[in-house]
């Protein structure tokens, strides 16, 4: 019986094949993070720097290290999926780590870019749902890249609260 690549199971594939999938996941997961700093640029300079922010608010220079991270974790995570299952039972899978990618680079349009940090609370929580559905999806395919997908899901749990402690401040 022949399959084509995407319907062959991924863990059947050479060391060639693995590597390269890793390779673009972490430019996939860096890009998005890349798109979302573009927005985050100039608001960190100024806008940000002089709206009221809790005594809790991290300082500015932690939030490179621990997105970059992060996004090395997610990476990992959606790699993990597709090699470990065929591409057919991972599909929705990568599709739900797909959508929580792209809400997570719109989190810093809309509150770094537009200014709009009451609508970011909106849009965050959708992040956080979808990282949650994607958590549980990675879960049937691979314990470790649920795992994975933890410390990503604390984190925007607790962006979560600060962006909302930001809107109500000002």
């Amino acid at each position: 019986m022949t399959h084509s690549i995407i319907q062959s199971s991924p863990k059947r594939g050479s060391i060639a094949v693995h590597a390269i999938g890793l390779v673009v996941s972490i430019i996939v997961c860096f890009s998005a993070g890349f798109l979302g700093s573009m927005a985050t640029n100039g608001s960190v300079d100024n806008w940000y720097v002089e709206i009221n922010k809790p005594e809790w608010n991290p300082p500015n220079w932690i939030f490179a290290p621990v997105w970059s991270t992060l996004f090395l974790m997610m990476a990992v995570a959606v790699w993990l999926v597709w090699k470990q299952a065929d591409f057919g039972k991972s599909r929705f899978a990568i599709g739900a780590f797909a959508v929580q990618l792209a809400l997570n680079a719109l989190w810093s349009v809309v509150f770094f870019g537009m200014k709009e940090t009451g609508w970011a609370c909106v849009e965050i929580a959708m992040l956080w749902a979808a990282i949650v559905v994607t958590t549980c999806l990675f879960y049937r395919h691979s314990k470790l890249a649920a795992g994975l997908m933890i410390p990503y899901l604390m984190w925007v749990s607790f962006a979560s609260f600060l962006n909302f402690t930001i809107w109500q401040m000002n």
